[in-house]
């Protein structure tokens, strides 16, 4: 008995070593830190990974950190900590300084049905230059965040079937830039599809964070790695937030760069 304990100890020990260096705490609770499951909108049985964005490193990004781009002075404006966006006109708001290899945490919720909005990552200046309102930068790599009622509103507007993207985390390559995503893959192989469904819908706090290193760029959406890619051209640039029609609110903000 007394060695099947001290082998209990061992392995327990072992597992809690394994995780700190993962930056995952497999006894994390919602209350514990920034959960990845967001809002606790996902069932108590639910895989969670615990995100510790309090480390060293770690900072808020807020309002002195984005430069507006192609918008109105009213499309995005802060109250306390969570930064809206009207969606109109359509267009980016730019971080300040170029980012190239990082993590992040981002929280986001649409406020109107079909809502669509993203982060772009690794934007050149040169494709924010000259961008005028209504338009969307033509070099980066968007990480979508999309409300499920997109996909009803698009068959029922166009008639054909929503197979070409889907609304719980897309990644893809925009414009002139490359990327080679991981499977499961869009039909036409240029977004990386996710393989969970793990978004939450109108209204609900989604979880979203995102690693991008060397060119690697991967998602976890509410807890659970979804999707990704490799190769990125270029991988070097700003971070952009989309106003892309409709309503949408941003909270915790947090990025910590990496060599």
């Amino acid at each position: 008995m007394k060695r099947d304990f001290i082998l209990l100890l061992f392995t327990v020990g072992i597992i809690v070593y394994a995780a700190s260096q993962l930056s995952i705490n497999p006894f994390a609770s919602s209350s514990q830190g920034t959960n990845a499951a967001g809002a606790g909108n996902l069932p108590p049985t639910a895989g969670r990974a615990y995100i510790d964005d309090a480390g060293p490193g770690w900072r808020t990004l807020g309002p002195s950190d984005f430069v507006r781009v192609n918008d109105t002075p009213d499309t995005w404006s802060w109250k306390d900590d969570v930064l809206y966006s009207t969606g109109e006109p359509i267009g980016v708001f730019r971080t300040r300084e170029v980012v190239k290899n990082f993590e992040m945490v981002i929280e986001w919720r649409h406020l109107k049905s079909a809502g669509n909005s993203g982060m772009f990552a690794w934007v050149p200046m040169s494709a924010l230059d000259t961008l005028e309102a209504g338009e969307l930068p033509r070099q980066g790599i968007e990480v979508q965040m999309l409300d499920h009622g997109y996909t009803e509103q698009y068959e029922s507007r166009t008639g054909q079937e929503a197979d070409w993207f889907s609304t719980n985390g897309d990644i893809f390559p925009v414009g002139e830039s490359k990327l080679t995503p991981f499977p499961p893959t869009s039909p036409n192989g240029v977004r990386s599809f996710p393989s969970e469904n793990r978004s939450n819908g109108v209204g609900e706090w989604n979880h979203y964070y995102v690693r991008a290193i060397n060119g690697e760029i991967r998602l976890w959406v509410n807890g659970a790695e979804v999707s990704g890619g490799t190769g990125a051209e270029p991988a070097e640039g700003h971070l952009c937030l989309e106003a892309e029609g409709s309503p949408i609110e941003f909270r915790r903000l947090r990025i910590r760069e990496l060599p």
